[in-house]
Protein backbone atom coordinates (compact mmCIF):
# COMPACT_ATOMS: atom_id res chain seq x y z
CA UNK A 1 0.00 0.00 0.00
CA UNK A 2 1.31 3.34 -0.80
CA UNK A 3 2.44 6.20 1.46
CA UNK A 4 -0.55 8.53 -0.28
CA UNK A 5 -3.39 5.54 0.18
CA UNK A 6 -2.55 5.40 3.64
CA UNK A 7 -2.56 9.22 4.22
CA UNK A 8 -5.64 9.25 2.14
CA UNK A 9 -6.79 6.20 4.43
CA UNK A 10 -5.87 7.97 7.70
CA UNK A 11 -7.93 11.26 6.60
CA UNK A 12 -11.07 9.50 5.98
CA UNK A 13 -11.05 7.60 8.86
CA UNK A 14 -10.54 11.14 11.02
CA UNK A 15 -13.67 12.02 9.00
CA UNK A 16 -15.62 8.98 9.55
CA UNK A 17 -14.96 8.94 13.41
CA UNK A 18 -15.71 12.98 13.90
CA UNK A 19 -18.61 13.08 12.59
CA UNK A 20 -19.89 9.92 14.00
CA UNK A 21 -18.49 11.58 17.37
CA UNK A 22 -20.24 14.52 17.05
CA UNK A 23 -23.51 12.72 15.47
CA UNK A 24 -23.66 10.55 18.02
CA UNK A 25 -22.58 12.53 20.97
CA UNK A 26 -19.63 9.79 22.00
CA UNK A 27 -16.47 9.73 22.22
CA UNK A 28 -14.45 8.80 18.62
CA UNK A 29 -12.71 5.90 20.06
CA UNK A 30 -15.30 3.18 19.72
CA UNK A 31 -14.76 3.84 15.72
CA UNK A 32 -10.64 4.83 15.85
CA UNK A 33 -10.14 1.75 17.59
CA UNK A 34 -11.97 -0.87 15.34
CA UNK A 35 -11.01 0.78 12.08
CA UNK A 36 -7.42 1.29 13.01
CA UNK A 37 -7.33 -2.48 13.53
CA UNK A 38 -8.28 -2.95 9.78
CA UNK A 39 -5.95 -0.53 8.58
CA UNK A 40 -3.33 -2.18 10.56
CA UNK A 41 -4.20 -5.86 9.10
CA UNK A 42 -4.33 -4.15 5.54
CA UNK A 43 -0.62 -2.71 5.89
CA UNK A 44 0.31 -6.69 7.72
CA UNK A 45 1.03 -5.43 11.16
CA UNK A 46 1.61 -8.21 13.22
CA UNK A 47 -1.66 -9.03 15.13
CA UNK A 48 0.59 -9.21 18.45
CA UNK A 49 1.31 -5.08 18.42
CA UNK A 50 -1.85 -4.28 16.04
CA UNK A 51 -4.20 -3.94 18.81
CA UNK A 52 -2.44 -2.37 20.94
CA UNK A 53 -0.96 0.41 18.54
CA UNK A 54 -5.03 1.27 17.52
CA UNK A 55 -5.54 1.35 21.57
CA UNK A 56 -2.61 3.71 22.04
CA UNK A 57 -3.18 5.85 18.79
CA UNK A 58 -6.92 6.24 19.52
CA UNK A 59 -6.22 7.55 23.09
CA UNK A 60 -3.49 9.99 21.69
CA UNK A 61 -6.18 11.55 19.12
CA UNK A 62 -8.13 12.09 22.19
CA UNK A 63 -5.78 14.22 23.63
CA UNK A 64 -6.09 16.72 20.50
CA UNK A 65 -9.86 15.91 19.39
CA UNK A 66 -11.19 16.50 23.33
CA UNK A 67 -9.14 19.38 24.25
CA UNK A 68 -11.79 21.31 21.78
CA UNK A 69 -14.57 19.98 23.52
CA UNK A 70 -13.62 20.08 26.74
CA UNK A 71 -12.52 23.74 26.74
CA UNK A 72 -16.04 24.46 25.36
CA UNK A 73 -17.35 23.19 28.34
CA UNK A 74 -15.44 24.84 30.26
CA UNK A 75 -16.22 27.96 28.60
CA UNK A 76 -19.47 27.43 29.31
CA UNK A 77 -19.26 26.56 33.09
CA UNK A 78 -20.44 23.28 32.65
CA UNK A 79 -17.12 21.65 34.72
CA UNK A 80 -17.84 21.58 38.04
CA UNK A 81 -13.78 21.39 39.41
CA UNK A 82 -14.37 20.35 42.66
CA UNK A 83 -15.44 16.43 41.09
CA UNK A 84 -12.98 16.91 38.37
CA UNK A 85 -10.27 17.73 40.99
CA UNK A 86 -11.78 14.87 43.27
CA UNK A 87 -11.48 12.38 39.98
CA UNK A 88 -8.36 13.83 39.01
CA UNK A 89 -5.39 11.77 40.67
CA UNK A 90 -7.52 8.19 40.67
CA UNK A 91 -8.07 8.91 36.96
CA UNK A 92 -3.97 9.31 35.66
CA UNK A 93 -3.57 6.63 38.13
CA UNK A 94 -6.15 4.12 36.54
CA UNK A 95 -4.85 5.35 32.61
CA UNK A 96 -1.43 4.01 33.62
CA UNK A 97 -2.48 1.17 35.41
CA UNK A 98 -4.62 0.07 32.45
CA UNK A 99 -1.92 0.53 30.20
CA UNK A 100 0.25 -1.89 31.71
CA UNK A 101 -2.89 -4.47 32.14
CA UNK A 102 -2.76 -4.02 28.40
CA UNK A 103 0.57 -4.39 27.49
CA UNK A 104 0.29 -8.06 29.46
CA UNK A 105 -2.52 -9.35 27.71
CA UNK A 106 -2.10 -10.81 23.71
CA UNK A 107 -3.44 -8.97 21.32
CA UNK A 108 -6.22 -11.14 20.58
CA UNK A 109 -7.05 -11.52 24.75
CA UNK A 110 -7.44 -7.56 24.30
CA UNK A 111 -9.69 -7.44 21.49
CA UNK A 112 -12.11 -10.38 22.73
CA UNK A 113 -11.77 -7.67 25.95
CA UNK A 114 -12.74 -4.99 23.68
CA UNK A 115 -15.34 -6.58 21.89
CA UNK A 116 -17.40 -7.41 25.21
CA UNK A 117 -17.14 -4.01 26.00
CA UNK A 118 -18.59 -2.54 22.47
CA UNK A 119 -21.54 -4.83 22.46
CA UNK A 120 -22.50 -3.67 26.03
CA UNK A 121 -22.56 -0.04 24.99
CA UNK A 122 -24.38 -1.31 21.70
CA UNK A 123 -26.68 -3.32 24.47
CA UNK A 124 -27.29 -0.01 26.28
CA UNK A 125 -28.19 1.97 23.34
CA UNK A 126 -30.19 -0.27 22.01
CA UNK A 127 -32.29 -0.30 25.20
CA UNK A 128 -32.24 3.59 25.79
CA UNK A 129 -30.88 2.88 29.00
CA UNK A 130 -30.31 6.50 30.55
CA UNK A 131 -28.22 7.64 33.78
CA UNK A 132 -29.98 7.86 36.25
CA UNK A 133 -29.88 10.81 38.31
CA UNK A 134 -29.08 10.54 41.74
CA UNK A 135 -28.17 12.51 44.67
CA UNK A 136 -25.07 10.68 46.18
CA UNK A 137 -22.00 12.48 48.02
CA UNK A 138 -19.06 10.57 47.93
CA UNK A 139 -16.09 11.50 49.95
CA UNK A 140 -12.32 12.22 47.94
CA UNK A 141 -11.47 8.62 48.48
CA UNK A 142 -14.68 7.32 46.86
CA UNK A 143 -14.36 9.87 44.14
CA UNK A 144 -10.49 8.67 43.60
CA UNK A 145 -11.37 5.28 43.65
CA UNK A 146 -14.15 5.70 41.24
CA UNK A 147 -11.60 7.75 38.68
CA UNK A 148 -9.30 5.02 38.82
CA UNK A 149 -12.26 2.22 37.55
CA UNK A 150 -13.23 5.16 34.59
CA UNK A 151 -9.73 6.00 34.03
CA UNK A 152 -8.39 2.48 34.09
CA UNK A 153 -11.36 0.57 31.78
CA UNK A 154 -10.87 4.01 29.16
CA UNK A 155 -7.20 3.60 28.68
CA UNK A 156 -7.15 -0.17 28.40
CA UNK A 157 -9.88 0.42 25.32
CA UNK A 158 -8.84 3.73 24.36
CA UNK A 159 -11.84 5.81 24.65
CA UNK A 160 -12.15 8.75 26.52
CA UNK A 161 -14.19 7.73 29.63
CA UNK A 162 -17.75 9.63 28.96
CA UNK A 163 -19.26 5.99 29.02
CA UNK A 164 -18.47 5.51 32.07
CA UNK A 165 -18.37 8.42 33.95
CA UNK A 166 -21.48 10.39 32.66
CA UNK A 167 -23.30 7.74 34.68
CA UNK A 168 -21.02 8.33 37.68
CA UNK A 169 -21.59 11.88 37.95
CA UNK A 170 -25.19 12.05 37.12
CA UNK A 171 -25.79 9.35 40.60
CA UNK A 172 -23.65 11.90 42.00
CA UNK A 173 -26.14 14.37 41.60
CA UNK A 174 -25.11 16.47 38.55
CA UNK A 175 -27.45 17.17 35.94
CA UNK A 176 -26.78 16.01 32.39
CA UNK A 177 -24.94 19.54 31.29
CA UNK A 178 -22.51 19.35 34.15
CA UNK A 179 -21.52 15.39 33.63
CA UNK A 180 -20.88 15.86 30.35
CA UNK A 181 -19.21 18.88 30.70
CA UNK A 182 -16.87 17.51 33.42
CA UNK A 183 -16.96 14.31 31.37
CA UNK A 184 -14.83 16.01 28.80
CA UNK A 185 -12.39 17.28 31.12
CA UNK A 186 -11.77 13.97 32.36
CA UNK A 187 -10.94 12.40 29.04
CA UNK A 188 -8.05 14.68 28.84
CA UNK A 189 -5.62 13.71 31.89
CA UNK A 190 -6.93 9.69 30.87
CA UNK A 191 -5.75 10.21 27.18
CA UNK A 192 -2.95 12.41 27.96
CA UNK A 193 -1.57 9.61 30.61
CA UNK A 194 -2.62 6.47 28.93
CA UNK A 195 -0.76 7.69 25.34
CA UNK A 196 2.45 8.80 27.40
CA UNK A 197 2.41 5.19 29.21
CA UNK A 198 1.43 3.52 25.90
CA UNK A 199 4.56 5.14 24.12
CA UNK A 200 6.91 3.82 26.65
CA UNK A 201 5.46 0.46 27.25
CA UNK A 202 6.10 -0.07 23.69
CA UNK A 203 9.38 1.38 22.88
CA UNK A 204 11.06 -0.75 20.70
CA UNK A 205 8.04 -3.58 21.10
CA UNK A 206 9.21 -6.03 18.44
CA UNK A 207 6.96 -6.30 15.28
CA UNK A 208 6.47 -2.44 15.31
CA UNK A 209 5.70 -0.65 11.89
CA UNK A 210 7.75 2.40 10.57
CA UNK A 211 6.04 5.48 12.01
CA UNK A 212 5.23 3.78 15.25
CA UNK A 213 6.71 5.48 18.34
CA UNK A 214 5.96 2.99 20.62
CA UNK A 215 2.32 2.14 20.63
CA UNK A 216 1.31 5.25 19.20
CA UNK A 217 1.25 5.08 14.87
CA UNK A 218 2.66 8.91 13.95
CA UNK A 219 0.75 9.41 10.10
CA UNK A 220 -2.41 7.46 11.44
CA UNK A 221 -2.06 10.14 14.54
CA UNK A 222 -1.94 13.30 12.66
CA UNK A 223 -4.17 12.18 9.77
CA UNK A 224 -7.27 11.42 12.18
CA UNK A 225 -6.54 14.56 13.94
CA UNK A 226 -6.63 17.02 11.32
CA UNK A 227 -10.01 15.35 9.30
CA UNK A 228 -11.76 14.72 12.62
CA UNK A 229 -11.80 17.82 14.14
CA UNK A 230 -13.97 19.53 11.12
CA UNK A 231 -16.02 16.68 10.90
CA UNK A 232 -17.00 16.69 14.11
CA UNK A 233 -19.33 19.89 13.25
CA UNK A 234 -20.89 17.81 10.16
CA UNK A 235 -21.94 15.60 12.84
CA UNK A 236 -23.68 17.71 15.31
CA UNK A 237 -25.03 19.18 11.88
CA UNK A 238 -26.57 15.94 11.19
CA UNK A 239 -27.77 15.18 14.30
CA UNK A 240 -30.16 17.90 14.57
CA UNK A 241 -31.49 17.35 11.28
CA UNK A 242 -32.18 13.19 11.49
CA UNK A 243 -34.24 10.77 13.44
CA UNK A 244 -32.63 10.91 16.95
CA UNK A 245 -33.54 7.26 17.73
CA UNK A 246 -32.76 5.68 13.93
CA UNK A 247 -29.68 7.56 14.64
CA UNK A 248 -29.23 5.42 17.78
CA UNK A 249 -30.42 2.13 16.47
CA UNK A 250 -28.06 2.36 13.30
CA UNK A 251 -25.27 3.22 15.80
CA UNK A 252 -26.08 0.25 18.17
CA UNK A 253 -26.50 -1.91 15.40
CA UNK A 254 -22.84 -1.12 13.68
CA UNK A 255 -21.30 -1.75 17.33
CA UNK A 256 -23.21 -4.96 17.53
CA UNK A 257 -21.41 -6.12 14.44
CA UNK A 258 -18.17 -4.84 15.54
CA UNK A 259 -18.21 -6.24 18.63
CA UNK A 260 -18.92 -9.53 17.24
CA UNK A 261 -16.56 -9.36 14.97
CA UNK A 262 -14.02 -8.83 17.50
CA UNK A 263 -15.45 -11.82 19.69
CA UNK A 264 -14.91 -14.10 16.43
Amino acid sequence: MSALALWLGYLALGGIAGTLAGLFGIGGGLIIVPALVFAFDLQQVVPEVSMHLAVGTSLATIVVTGASSAWGHFRRGSVCREWFLALLPGLMLGAIAGVFVAGNLSGGRLGTLFGVFVLLVALRMLLGLRPRPGGLAPGRGIMMLAGGVIGGVSALFGIGGGTLSVPWLSRCGATMTQAVGTSSACGLPIALFGALTFIIVGWQAPGLPPGALGYVMGPAFLGIVLASVPCARIGVWLAHRLPGRLLRLAFAALLMVVGFKFLL
